[in-house]
């Protein structure tokens, strides 16, 4: 408990007129100054708590998708008697309130429960709740009280997920949709080749016609059933950030294809501290990728193209299949898309639009936008040698964009 300026007021005139009843010898003076005693006695031994108090927080569960609404519940319970106590929410900046509110003045009595509510909107990220605040003020102002309660919550923000079609495949640059048969030699059941007979190849694959027809003990070769490895490259320069939030959905919805597949995948987030997460299955794998995906914001990353090329020569599996999210507006994302292509990897390119995603105010910015939307398409015209391309205007689903370019 801190005295108030109104007791440090009411404690330096008790101390005049004591001096002053001393220095005239007016001792009946001294009487005035009891009432304030009094007063100020009554304040400090019945309305001075303790604060024992328990507090909660209380939320569902820690993943929501942005631009959900989530309920959030502030439980307190009081040990003794507080009156007119204020209790004050740490509202994270990512969050929207949109009913209720984050600041309650409550009176409790020993041993009371109540529950505030209030809902918010969440956004993409890590929201972390830290404290809440108690605020009390005794009735006559003598003294006050103001804590912070350490109470930790953190929540993610996971970006929208859509249904989107496979846009890629192990063979050459043509599309197909379905599962990924990766071209490596092995026991399988599709026909590749036939070769030589070498000793420990079983006798069931000798092709006795090839054997008979060559003179030489032949054999055929099968093609693998086993998936590639995908990996999912996203550019977080700040020239795109106007489709970032694009970019990460389109990036997690192939992700959720993925696991459906039964596909490897992996993640390469190419901020200014690039972060790399190496291929692997599973539902644990894809919240892990969800997460980072959910955190990440664009900054001023321009060694996009080293990165890749970096990985490439130490980290990516040699045939994987790469899809690169990049609005393409930059000449080092270009520049990365042609170091994918000349190490011989099969390049899906999801390029949202971002003079899509700006409204015209005027005629005058419509015919630029226009304008700068033909430039674009002349700039991936000439890169679609190197991958293949889907345009996204990201006024349309991405799953519509696939289609177009896959003829579904």
């Amino acid at each position: 408990m801190i005295p108030t300026e109104k007791t440090e007021e009411l404690l330096l005139a008790i101390w005049l007129l004591v001096l002053i009843a001393f220095l005239l010898l007016r001792w009946e003076m001294v009487y005035l100054v009891l009432p304030a005693v009094l007063l100020f006695l009554t304040a400090v031994l019945f309305f001075r708590p303790g604060m024992k108090v328990e507090l909660e927080r209380i939320i569902p569960h820690n993943r929501f998708l942005e631009g959900s609404e989530l309920e959030v519940i502030i439980r307190i319970r009081s040990s003794e008697r507080i009156p007119g106590l204020k209790i004050r929410e740490d509202l994270p900046e990512g969050l929207e309130l949109i009913e209720g509110e984050k600041e309650w003045v409550v009176s409790l009595s020993g041993g009371e429960t109540r529950e505030f509510r209030y809902k918010v909107r969440v956004k993409r990220g890590i929201h972390k709740f830290n404290w809440v605040e108690l605020s009390y003020r005794d009735p006559f102002g003598f003294f006050h009280f103001t804590k912070k309660f350490d109470l930790y919550t953190e929540l993610i923000g996971v970006p929208i997920i859509t249904d989107v079609p496979t846009p890629y495949s192990t063979r050459g640059t043509k599309i197909t949709v379905g599962a990924l048969p990766s071209p490596r030699v092995g026991e399988g059941v599709e026909f590749h080749a036939i070769r030589e007979y070498q000793p420990g190849d079983p006798l069931r694959i000798i092709n006795w016609k090839a054997t008979a027809r060559t003179g030489k003990i032949m054999a055929n070769e099968y093609e693998s059933e086993r998936k590639v490895d995908v990996i999912f490259i996203v550019d977080a320069s700040y020239t795109g950030e106007l489709v970032f939030d694009h970019l990460v959905r389109a990036a997690a919805s192939l992700m959720l294809n993925a696991l459906n597949e039964g596909t490897s995948f992996g993640l390469l987030l190419a901020e200014d501290v690039p972060l790399w997460v190496r291929p692997d299955y599973g539902k644990r794998h894809f919240f892990k990728c969800i997460d980072f995906l959910s955190t990440a914001k664009p900054d001023r990353n321009n060694m996009i193209a080293y990165q890749v090329e970096h990985l490439i020569r130490s980290h990516f599996p040699p045939r994987a299949q790469l899809v690169y999210l990049s609005p393409l507006l930059t000449e080092e994302s270009r520049e990365a898309l042609k170091i994918m292509a000349s190490f011989g990897y099969n390049v899906v390119v999801i390029s949202p639009n971002p003079y899509t995603a700006v409204e015209p105010k005027g005629r005058e910015e419509e015919l630029a936008l226009k304008l700068l939307s033909l430039q674009r398409k002349a700039v991936l015209k000439k890169m679609a040698s190197y991958g293949v391309i889907i345009d996204w205007d990201v006024r349309k689903p991405l799953k519509a964009a696939i289609a177009e370019v896959i003829g579904l």
